[in-house]
């Protein structure tokens, strides 16, 4: 069957390429409806990747957040016309002790391998999961993002100590917005603060306990276990603020990702005993647990609605542009696009 891939060939460009898809038996045929453009989207995108990374991994279809709906299913698991959720992580092993998020021979759709930006999308009904009733197609394309702070938390979760007084969440971005809404739902008797650059997206953050520019932050404030959220030329700082702060044996979640080398003091973490967790990407199974948050928390899909800061009708190539650098330049939460093409 003839696919139509609209692949990024170099930074900028993006070309329509026919790709002849093999059809198997458990072959599941999906059209693309709503794709959310992540920062690692954007890093290929703008050629701010290093340019061996970039020569190793392109040409490649970008987008690994996303919902379809099913056109055809040859394992007869869902019906036509269902909505579903693409899982972009695909294990090619499984291992008793490394989950599929983290064997180095899983695939990962738009990161050296074809994402979502395809006429259709085809995939096996093991990586698909069926948007529930009452979670609109916007929210359902975040769930993949959502799944990352989800599994972040159940890491942290399994190897914290007792203490669960407060929790400090750096970053005032997407990441850290969905953090601190998860840590809300899964703390309820919980202080969680919020620390960041800018006092209008801080502003979205009113309902945890207190909020903090990076400028002035108190002295004597000291937290439980802290989330790093911030990423790029921003993480050193947050997370050498993060070991300022942190109790002794707290543990310390790392999730923002960097291009560049970060120096952390460890002097510091050997004297407090700091235990650090590192997080990337999800499993399956934090899909299903960040649609169990959703379907449990009416308000939660509220508050991710506001994430959605751009709505863009994706019909051509010049439209995929348009849609790239209208996110590049927004203050706040994520650009949609309406896949059309």
């Amino acid at each position: 069957m003839l696919n139509t891939v609209y692949r990024l060939v170099s930074p900028g460009q993006i070309e329509a390429v026919l790709v002849e898809e093999n059809i198997t038996n458990d072959a599941v045929v999906i059209c693309p409806t709503h794709l959310s453009i992540c920062n690692a989207d954007q890093r290929y995108y703008n050629g701010s990747r290093d340019e061996k990374i970039l020569k190793k991994k392109l040409p490649m279809s970008l987008i690994h957040e996303g919902v379809g709906v099913i056109v055809k299913d040859f394992s007869n698991t869902f019906k036509e016309g269902d909505k579903v959720i693409v899982v972009p992580n695909i294990p090619k092993e499984v291992s008793e002790t490394v989950a599929e998020n983290y064997l180095s021979t899983s695939k990962f759709r738009s990161s050296g391998f074809d994402g979502l930006m395809q006429e259709y999308v085809f995939s096996t009904p093991d990586r698909l999961i069926k948007v529930p009733d009452g979670i609109k197609d916007e929210v359902a394309s975040i769930i993949e993002l959502l799944s990352v702070v989800v599994h972040s938390v159940d890491k942290l979760e399994k190897i914290r100590n007792k203490d669960t007084e407060s929790f400090g969440v750096w970053g005032d971005g997407s990441l850290g917005y969905l953090m601190a809404n998860v840590l809300f739902y899964t703390y309820p008797e919980s202080k969680i603060y919020v620390f960041g650059k800018n006092e209008d997206k801080l502003n979205f953050f009113s309902f945890v306990t207190e909020t903090f520019t990076i400028d002035s932050v108190p002295k004597d404030l000291e937290l439980s276990h802290c989330f790093e959220c911030v990423g790029g030329a921003g993480s050193e700082r947050a997370i050498d603020q993060i070991i300022d702060k942190i109790k002794p044996q707290g543990t310390v979640a790392i999730l923002g990702v960097s291009e560049e080398k970060v120096a952390i003091n460890t002097r510091i973490i050997l004297e407090k005993g700091i235990t650090i967790s590192g997080t990337s990407r999800s499993k399956f199974s934090d899909f299903i647990k960040a649609i169990e948050y959703l379907n449990k928390h009416e308000k939660l899909k509220k508050r991710i609605e506001l994430l959605i800061s751009n709505r863009i009708d994706i019909n051509n190539i010049h439209d995929i542009h348009i849609a790239f650098g209208r996110d590049l330049n927004i203050r706040w939460g994520k650009t949609i696009m309406n896949w059309k093409i």
